[in-house]
């Protein structure tokens, strides 16, 4: 056990050089694991470096894991880097996300990144979800790939959820947007929600529709986390929506710079979808015959290529190393469904 803990230590020490760069790149200070969240499943295979800055979180026959945060919030901005396993990771699930499903079972709120593995020569999918008041049913998915290679060195992932609006982000450019709109009425998330990071076994839908499976031949399968940012107006979890945040500056989140979409910001989100998006809701009539969801700001360009290219694009990524200018359920049943493990051979 001394000599893993003294790998893993070693092995997570650039990552943990980086953490002041990357976080300097939002203006939002990061926080030690122990000052912002704590274990949530699988306490044996979450691993913390000395410093308490990054964390591993690992998937096996035995177990997945995870980690929540101390705190819910209403509104804020929410971000982490994260390094993905590499190799066949096929039906392995990473998910960083917000979600109250421990207090709402019924009318839960959920904002997601989920990353989805790959088989041999694959590449991993991005996926981000929106829910509001339980709306799992009208679900707002879309996926992507990215321009780079996510397993070779961290990105920076980050979710901004203001009263009006909510971005995500990689790295510093935002991938999407949703802007609230009166049609959405509850499906846009509204209750205070805590922060979750997980890795599990999704066998049965992650990997091109569930056709490939988790291979524990390839385990453990490793994720680790740094740059743990929690920037937002903390508030008890029952706490009425309608009335003022204890102690939050909502002023502050609505005008910092990862909150206002700028002209290069938009140009730079539309690029990105152009390249990378394999699917979106606001597109796919088979599923939605009555129409696009009102917040669906439709694109002729984003449109087309949805059409040409669909869940078969690929994308060449970028081999450079360099970051750029910048760098469910209840508690207890969330634990059990995302830990829970599928044999294959």
């Amino acid at each position: 056990m001394a000599v893993k803990a003294r790998f893993f230590a070693a092995a997570m020490l650039a990552a943990a050089c980086l953490s002041a760069a990357v976080a300097a790149a939002f203006d939002v200070p990061s926080v030690a694991f122990g000052e912002g969240f704590s274990p949530l499943f699988g306490d044996g295979n979450l691993a913390r470096t000395p410093d308490d800055r990054t964390a591993r979180l690992s998937l096996d026959r035995r177990s997945g894991s995870g980690f929540i945060s101390s705190d819910y919030y209403l509104h804020g901005f929410f971000s982490a880097s994260i390094k993905l396993p590499k190799d066949y990771t096929a039906g392995v699930v990473v998910a960083f996300y917000l979600s109250n499903g421990d207090v709402y079972e019924k009318t839960h709120d959920e904002l997601d990144f989920e990353f989805l593995g790959s088989r041999w020569g694959g590449q991993w999918r991005v996926q981000t979800n929106v829910y509001g008041n339980g709306s799992t049913s009208r679900g707002r998915e879309e996926r992507y790939l990215l321009p780079f290679d996510p397993t070779v060195e961290a990105h920076r992932y980050s979710i901004l959820w203001a009263p009006t609006h909510i971005i995500f982000y990689v790295d510093d450019t935002p991938i999407r947007e949703v802007i609230r709109h009166a049609g959405m009425g509850g499906d846009f998330p509204a209750k205070p929600m805590a922060v979750y990071a997980t890795i599990w076994d999704g066998s049965a839908w992650a990997t091109e529709g569930g056709k490939y499976k988790v291979n524990y031949k390839y385990a453990p399968f490793a994720s680790d986390f740094s740059d743990l940012a929690l920037h937002g107006c903390r508030v008890a979890a029952t706490h009425d929506a309608g009335g003022a945040s204890s102690g939050c500056e909502l002023l502050g989140l609505m005008t910092a710079d990862y909150a206002v979409m700028t002209p290069r910001k938009r140009a730079a989100m539309r690029a990105f979808r152009a390249r990378q998006m394999t699917y979106t809701v606001c597109y796919d009539a088979a599923r939605y015959a009555a129409g696009p969801f009102p917040e669906c700001d439709n694109s002729d360009q984003e449109k087309e290529a949805f059409w040409a290219w669909g869940e078969s694009k690929t994308v060449v990524m970028k081999t450079s190393r360099g970051r750029g200018r910048r760098g469910r359920g209840s508690k207890a049943g969330a634990a059990k469904a995302r830990a829970g493990v599928v044999a294959s051979s």
